[in-house]
């Protein structure tokens, strides 16, 4: 687990690559990837309970 000065010294070593008008475009970034992320499995989770029921249907 990442103690306090651990976490300060990781931001600040970003801070010194990327710069501060970079981070947040970095950010919003992550974030689009993340969401589209959770919407395909959204979408699979939806189409196998789809399918389940079609299958039930069926029977």
């Amino acid at each position: 687990m990442l103690g306090t000065w651990e976490i300060i010294l990781i931001v600040l070593v970003i801070l010194l690559i990327f710069g501060g008008k970079k981070i947040p475009e970095l950010m919003r970034g992550l974030g689009k990837g993340i969401r589209s992320f959770k919407d395909g499995m959204n979408e699979k989770e939806e189409k196998e309970e789809k399918e389940d029921e079609s299958k039930k249907s069926k029977e």
